[in-house]
């Protein structure tokens, strides 16, 4: 080290191992090394945060910078400047003796300059006979240059971070803006599902969200609220889904009555006396709807049909019908076979039938003709789903049997 690498403060201003360490990192400047001085002022003001001082110390900073004759912060040229409080006061807007004071301070504190002070505290420069500076005393630039690299690399980080922080809040932005449109569609358009409770879930996220967040703050809000939409939008596209699929059944129906007008029972068999009654067409005679047993009832009969609900379970009837449009498709019966039961026993008998039917499949050969016999039981007035229920209540015997 070089006798006078490192120099102490003038006055009552202490010495500390902080500044001994920066004046020596100075020391160390590689012979040859130079950087557009403002640009490492611009790489400075962008980590003005991280490096804890505000905008009117890099007021004093660009004062001091203006001080310095060349554009190039370099070792070959004497880095050290030496205006009066006067003139540094002028060059930074007229800021006050005090402020200058305390920001010169919080500049050396941050590292970006080192005093050089002389015997007296005064700040001048002694020149040779050629007018050359051959020592000064002020404030050293010298740091500016040392840390360059890491001032540019501080200063990529901080704009990756703006622009990471920019893309999250206008993602968070769009994704509440959906969320809460999607809720209030569901909620005007009656659609089956917990809104209440998914609104307030909404409206905890909502509150969440500081005035002031961070980055870290947001992810973590952002993540949540595209897990409650995800959620939203997995609740509608199953109604959705199971709107289309009762849309397609209702039109192979069609399809299916206007293409084959000789038989209707495109899957299931027919019985004799069904083949025997195409030749004589008898007049239908009003019959009395069945009656429709209570909900709580037919689920504790057929537990198995509550997984085919929306989420894993049946509150309604609408629900309950809405299962029995999936158990229908799933065990082959036609959508014929079931219309006419609708048609026969009332829609909510129906869904209930196809709830028994579901919980004794593995003793039904053939769900579809077995319906069909129902059906035609039902319209004879033959057939009530009372004794089905209670039967599958006290023993789960044959559904089978038991109607036979």
């Amino acid at each position: 080290m070089q006798v006078g690498s490192v120099t102490t403060p003038f006055g009552r201003r202490p010495m500390t191992l902080a500044l001994v360490k920066r004046q020596l990192a100075t020391a160390e400047i590689k012979p040859g090394k130079a950087v557009e001085k403002w640009k490492v002022f611009r790489d400075a003001s962008e980590v003005r945060v991280q490096l804890g001082i505000q905008d009117r110390a890099l007021a004093v900073l660009d004062a001091l910078l203006t001080f310095y004759p060349d554009n190039v912060l370099s070792p070959d040229n004497a880095m050290i400047v030496f205006p009066s409080n006067a003139q540094l006061s002028v060059r930074a807007h007229g800021i006050t003796g005090a402020t200058l004071r305390r920001h010169l301070a919080a500049l050396v504190e941050a590292g970006l300059i080192v005093r050089k002070d002389s015997a007296n505290g005064k700040r001048y420069a002694r020149k040779d006979r050629a007018g050359v500076i051959e020592d000064a005393y002020g404030f050293d630039l010298s740091p500016l240059l040392a840390r360059a690299e890491e001032l540019a690399l501080m200063a990529q980080q901080v704009a990756a971070d703006r622009a990471m922080f920019r893309r999250v809040k206008e993602t968070l932005s769009i994704c509440r803006r959906d969320t809460r449109k999607l809720i209030s569609a569901a909620i005007e358009e009656g659609a089956e599902g917990d809104w209440a409770k998914i609104e307030g879930m909404y409206v905890v996220l909502v509150a969440r969200i500081p005035r002031t967040p961070a980055i870290g703050e947001l992810g973590v809000i952002l993540e949540e609220m595209q897990m409650l939409q995800s959620e939203v939008l997995n609740i509608l596209e199953m109604q959705l889904n199971i709107e289309k699929m009762d849309s397609n059944d209702a039109q192979d129906e069609r399809h299916i009555q206007n293409s084959n007008t000789e038989s209707i029972h495109e899957f299931e068999p027919c019985t004799d006396k069904e083949q025997g009654e195409k030749t004589e067409i008898k007049p239908q005679v009003k019959r009395e709807t069945l009656k429709a047993f209570p909900l709580a009832m037919v689920l504790q009969a057929c537990p198995e049909v509550a997984m085919y609900g929306p989420g894993g379970a049946i509150a309604n009837w609408r629900e309950l019908m809405t299962a029995a449009v999936v158990v229908r498709s799933m065990l082959g019966v036609s959508p014929s076979a079931y219309q006419d039961a609708c048609e026969a026993m009332g829609p909510e008998n129906a869904a209930a039938i196809m709830a028994c039917i579901l919980e004794r499949a593995g003793h039904i050969n053939s769900a579809g003709g077995y319906l069909r016999d129902l059906t035609s039981k039902a319209r004879r007035g033959e057939f009530s789903i009372g004794p089905v229920l209670m039967a599958l209540l006290r023993s789960g015997q044959s559904v089978q049997r038991r109607i036979g």
